[in-house]
């Protein structure tokens, strides 16, 4: 089944957020633990979550990231400002990444594009992007007893090359980020392949993923997959990544391999034209950009 992003998911779940931006909350008996923490502009909602889970926001233990974008985690700045004891967790290369200014002010300019949209939200908060300690530089095969579950970490390079999986074995549920692609849209909508700095690493990550045979997908936006679906959106996801990238062989093709050409047909006739992609253009104008110019690289044996 495909459900939406919100609410909660049995007795160990709950998403907090909205849809478009979901933080998943995992409700240890010893240790609280949280996946995403998307846009800066989110933070306010998610400690409004947070006081609504547990009736205490600072009983939040750690925040882990999946990976290096704005959009999953935006907020972990504002988060450890309103929660002093909080511990982040990412991949060893998001660490540094937080500490650039120019990633930061990438970020921030990212997500000021979306600030109208979230103007109640923020309110007066302060929510600036800031470098931020990560305590804990997560790994393949590093282990988290929450207490009654487990959150195991895996490695699925190729969305990023700092991608992460968390998997709790207990309940077969599954956090990938975007290492798995995302629907574009709505129910029964194409997939969005999402292969940036690798794409046979894309493909081997899918394939890992596969074989955690989960039963909850909890995606990086709008949707949780459950059941056989939650499998199979996975199989789906790598069976479009070929299609996708002969797709962008098309268009390279037909801009001559001029990269920034088939990025801006690309976007005009795959986004603009077709209006089925939810993701705000100018992000997905600049991940096209990683996907097309590593495909020339491909195709030019480099």
């Amino acid at each position: 089944m495909k459900v939406r992003a919100d609410g909660n998911f049995g007795e160990w779940i709950s998403i907090g957020g909205n849809q478009l931006y979901p933080a998943y909350i995992i409700k240890g008996r010893q240790r609280k633990l949280m996946i995403d923490a998307g846009i800066n502009l989110m933070g306010p909602a998610y400690i409004a979550s947070l006081e609504k889970v547990f009736g205490d926001k600072n009983a939040l233990d750690y925040v882990f990231a999946t990976h290096s974008h704005f959009d999953h985690l935006g907020a972990i700045p504002y988060l450890k400002r309103k929660l002093p004891s909080l511990k982040a967790g990412a991949a060893k290369r998001v660490g540094t990444l937080m500490k650039k200014q120019s990633v930061l002010d990438l970020m921030t300019s990212l997500s000021d594009l979306q600030r109208f949209f979230f103007q109640d939200i923020v309110g007066n908060e302060d929510v600036h992007i800031e470098p931020v300690d990560f305590e804990l530089n997560l790994k393949a095969g590093d282990r988290f007893d929450l207490g009654g579950v487990t959150c195991e970490v895996y490695e699925v390079p190729g969305h990023t090359s700092d991608s992460l999986a968390f998997f709790i074995p207990e309940i077969r549920a599954l956090f990938a980020g975007e290492a798995c692609g995302i629907p574009e849209s709505d129910k029964d909508s194409p997939i969005q392949v999402e292969f940036l700095s690798s794409y046979d690493d894309y493909v081997a990550s899918l394939d890992k993923l596969i074989s955690l045979q989960p039963k909850i997908l909890c995606m990086g936006h709008m949707w949780v997959f459950t059941d056989e679906d939650a499998t199979g959106f996975l199989q789906q996801s790598l069976e479009a990544t070929p299609r996708y990238r002969k797709l962008i062989e098309a268009y390279l093709d037909a801009a001559k391999d001029d990269i920034d050409g088939a990025v801006q047909l690309m976007a005009k006739k795959e986004y603009d034209e077709k209006g089925t992609i939810a993701q705000p253009r100018e992000s997905y104008v600049e991940n096209l950009r990683a996907q097309v110019r590593h495909v020339a690289l491909i195709q030019a044996g480099k």
